[in-house]
């Protein structure tokens, strides 16, 4: 069974964007994935289709109703549905290369994309809605969210690339940052390619790699290196 992405959003015309390009939309043309979107208005009960309402307590912004969102999450989602329920937003956890290889190897997923100040704490708890953050930033909606996890973890599904060894010594795959990359020409602007990678030797090759992932790790993300305290 492919992985099959859904999304509930204000804007369905958005998709699939870039997800449609490239070995992506390759993939989406060969049915590995599928993605389909939906107009959260759609389950709207009134004539102005009204999705929001003003925040319990004050403060500036609108807020999703629960009533419409849970309506359209009930549709799409069903008892039964195996696939998680996800809703981007800036106060989620961190979303890793973990997180979406544990995706990537599931049936796929339901994507709530959030617009205005939020969504009602009830249809997060009620519906067991797992918060996602692409970063410490905030957007005006969750669809280039969706597209960022969706991008990541449609890449890991088997045949997407085409290659497993595409992707495995990508950067976070062993904990580290990818080591630098180079091509010819042999000289470029009077700098020429490390001569180890042009040696033929694949376990010094190998030895260098390792070494430059570790000291570009060490220098931009210390923080991967640190013992997990979990």
């Amino acid at each position: 069974m492919s992985f099959s992405a859904e999304i509930i959003t204000l804007f369905p015309e958005l998709f699939p964007g870039p997800l449609g390009a490239s070995v992506l939309g390759r993939g989406l043309a060969d049915g590995l994935w599928s993605l389909k979107a939906t107009q959260l208005r759609d389950f709207a009960t009134d004539r102005h289709r009204t999705v929001d309402d003003t925040p319990s307590g004050g403060g500036a912004g609108m807020v999703l109703k629960p009533d419409i969102l849970a309506s359209a999450i009930d549709a799409i989602s069903p008892a039964g549905d195996k696939r998680p329920r996800i809703l981007m937003s800036p106060r989620g956890a961190p979303l890793t290369q973990h997180r979406a290889r544990q995706l990537a190897l599931g049936p796929g997923a339901l994507i709530i994309c959030g617009r205005f100040e939020g969504v009602d704490q009830r249809v997060i708890d009620g519906r067991q809605l797992e918060e996602i953050s692409i970063g410490d930033y905030v957007l005006a909606g969750g669809e280039v969210a969706a597209m960022v996890l969706l991008e990541a973890v449609v890449r890991l599904i088997p045949g997407v690339l085409g290659k497993a060894e595409s992707h495995a010594d990508e950067s976070f795959e062993n904990g580290l940052l990818e080591y630098p990359h180079y091509t010819r020409p042999q000289q470029f602007e009077g700098v020429d390619i490390p001569a180890v990678l042009t040696s033929g030797d694949h376990g010094r090759i190998a030895k260098w790699r390792a070494e430059q992932s570790q000291a570009l790790t060490r220098k931009r993300r210390p923080d991967l290196l640190e013992p997990d305290k979990s």
